[in-house]
C-alpha cells in the first residue's frame, strides 16, 4: 500500500513539507472508514495519529515561517490532534461513518491553516473539486427534479469540469510524469464528461443513474495523489 500511497509534493518550508509527509495515512484514514473494515481503518487511524504526533512534537512550539506568525498555528494543529482522537474513538466502537464525517473536517482545519498563511499545495485543488462533487451529489437528483433542472445541473456540472481541469494543470511534474496519475486523472475526467452526457439528454432518470459516477475516481486519485 505505501507503495502507491505517496507524497511527491513538496512545498517551500519545513512544516508544509512534513505536513505533506503526514497526509497520506490520513487519506487512507478517510478511505478505510468509508470502505467498510474496521480493522484497516483502525490501523490507518493509528499511523495517522502517530504521523500527527510527530508533526506536533517537532514544530508544534516552533513553526516555522510563514507560520510563526500565525497566533492560531498551534490551536490548529491541537484540533486536528482532537478530531484523530474523536475518530478513533469512532473506531473503535465501530462507527466507521461517523468517523468517516469526523475525519472530514481535519481537512478542512488544514486547508484553513495552509490559506491563512498564503501557502497553497495541491490538496488544495483536491479539496476543491471534492466540495464541488459533494454539492452535486447531496443536490444533483433534488435539482434535475426542479423546472429547467437539467440546465440548472449542467452550471454545477461546468464547475465540475473546470476543477478537473485544475487537477490536471495545477499537477506538479512529480506527478505529471507518474503514468498512475495520469491513468487516475483521466478517470475523473472521463467520469464528469459522462455526467455531462447524461445532462444534455435532459433524462432525468438517466441523470440520476449517472451521479454516484463520479465519486469513485475521485477517490481513486485522491487516495494515490489527494
Amino acid at each position: 500500500l505505501s507503495s502507491w500511497l505517496s507524497s511527491p509534493v513538496l512545498a517551500a518550508d519545513a512544516f508544509t513539507d512534513a505536513m505533506t509527509d503526514a497526509y497520506p495515512a490520513y487519506r487512507a484514514a478517510l478511505y478505510r472508514t468509508n470502505s467498510g473494515s474496521k480493522q484497516e481503518s483502525e490501523q490507518a487511524i493509528a499511523r495517522t495519529r502517530q504521523a500527527w504526533n510527530a508533526l506536533i512534537a517537532n514544530y508544534g512550539d516552533k513553526p516555522p515561517a510563514p507560520y510563526d506568525r500565525d497566533p492560531e498555528f498551534a490551536p490548529t494543529l491541537a484540533a486536528v490532534a482532537g478530531v484523530f482522537e474523536k475518530a478513533e474513538d469512532q473506531i473503535a466502537d465501530g462507527e466507521l461513518a461517523e468517523a468517516h464525517e469526523t475525519l472530514e473536517s481535519a481537512r478542512d482545519l488544514m486547508a484553513d491553516l495552509r490559506r491563512r498563511n498564503d501557502v497553497i499545495v495541491y490538496s488544495d485543488h483536491m479539496n476543491a473539486y471534492h466540495a464541488e462533487m459533494e454539492k452535486v451529489l447531496t443536490h444533483g437528483g433534488e435539482t434535475v427534479s426542479r423546472p429547467g433542472g437539467p440546465l440548472l445541473l449542467m452550471a454545477e456540472v461546468g464547475k465540475l469540469e473546470y476543477l478537473a481541469a485544475r487537477l490536471r494543470t495545477e499537477a506538479p511534474a512529480a506527478l505529471t510524469t507518474d503514468p498512475r496519475f495520469e491513468s487516475a486523472i483521466q478517470e475523473v475526467e472521463g467520469s464528469v464528461a459522462a455526467l455531462r452526457d447524461a445532462v444534455l439528454t435532459g433524462d432525468t432518470e438517466k441523470i440520476r443513474r449517472s451521479l454516484p459516477a463520479i465519486k469513485k475516481p475521485y477517490a481513486k486519485l485522491f487516495l494515490q495523489f489527494g
